[in-house]
């Protein structure tokens, strides 16, 4: 083995994405496999099987992304927003198993890793990323440094007292319960009856259906009003918006929020706020994990 390949795996809240990344980003092989929901030890064998199907024994190193709070002492995964996970000790639990140094990252920070690398942050040093998926996630870059600390901006309040959060966050109005693919999903269900779900939202608001263009826009205005928040605070050079949610309802969402973030950020932060759309798609994740192995095959933190 000469250090050049790792596998890496995105955990996510609906599906595990597991594959073979390089050192550029490059990614191979790839395996895919439903997120159990039902119990923690059902969540970990489904881990386990996608790593075995991309031959572990010609990895260097294993990375994983997780949409959970870690412990930076204990390396502990503390909680998953909308998994079963709690207190786990993943990053031991694996190497273990597969004999190879892992690494374990929260997937938001994994995938503001990659797109500052590999995509729509190339070149800067400072960038905030917002991943709408399932939940939210998100990642930030400072001074070319990728910040570990928890960095749960889905969970940024944008609505005081206003709808509940979901999975098993008890606030109430955070950005994550409105403008996630989750949230979508039940508004699409209120708009077009049971059954209906976020990919038809966006299908309605693409074809130009009134209702779901509001919708959409609701949901980038809250979505600005974080970013306006988050550019006060950092000032990144570019704000990325990826994710499966993201991805799909586009400028829906992006045109809102740009609007909203320049009304909210402060002077000269609103003339030149950049909201992007990420480059590397679903595959941000998966290569910010890839990322996480090869620092943790390094000896990085």
């Amino acid at each position: 083995m000469d250090g050049s390949r790792v596998i890496a795996v995105d955990l996510g809240g609906t599906k595990i994405l597991a594959g073979v990344v390089a050192r550029d980003g490059a990614v191979g092989r790839t395996v895919e496999t439903p997120t159990p929901t039902s119990a923690e030890d059902d969540v970990l064998a489904a881990l386990v099987d996608v790593v075995e199907q991309l031959d572990p024994a010609a990895a260097d190193a294993l990375g994983v992304g997780v949409p959970g709070n870690l412990d930076r002492r204990t390396g502990l995964l503390l909680r998953a927003t909308n998994l079963p996970l709690d207190d786990v000790d993943l990053r031991t639990a694996l190497a273990a198993r597969f004999g190879r140094p892992v690494g374990v990252e929260n997937d938001g920070n994994a995938a503001a890793l990659a797109e500052w690398r590999f995509g729509a942050g190339r070149g800067t040093h400072d960038l905030v990323m917002l991943t709408l998926g399932t939940g939210i996630g998100g990642g930030i870059v400072l001074d070319d440094a990728l910040y570990r600390g928890w960095a749960e901006l889905g969970h940024l309040v944008v609505d005081f007292d206003g709808p509940p959060c979901q999975g098993n966050c008890h606030g109430r109005g955070h950005l994550e319960g409105i403008a996630s693919g989750q949230a979508a999903d039940r508004v699409a269900a209120a708009l077009y009856g049971p059954g209906a779900d976020a990919h038809v939202l966006v299908a309605q608001g693409r074809a130009g259906e009134p209702r779901a263009v509001e919708a959409l826009a609701h949901m980038g205005s809250m979505l600005g009003a974080a970013v306006g928040s988050l550019v006060n605070v950092f000032d990144p050079e570019v704000v990325v918006v990826g994710g499966g949610f993201g991805a799909a309802a586009g400028e829906l969402l992006l045109g809102p929020a740009r609007e909203v973030a320049r009304r909210e950020a402060i002077q000269p932060a609103d003339a030149r706020i950049r909201i992007v759309p990420a480059e590397l798609g679903a595959s941000a994740g998966l290569v910010g994990a890839g990322l996480v192995g090869f620092a943790a095959l390094d000896g990085e933190r």
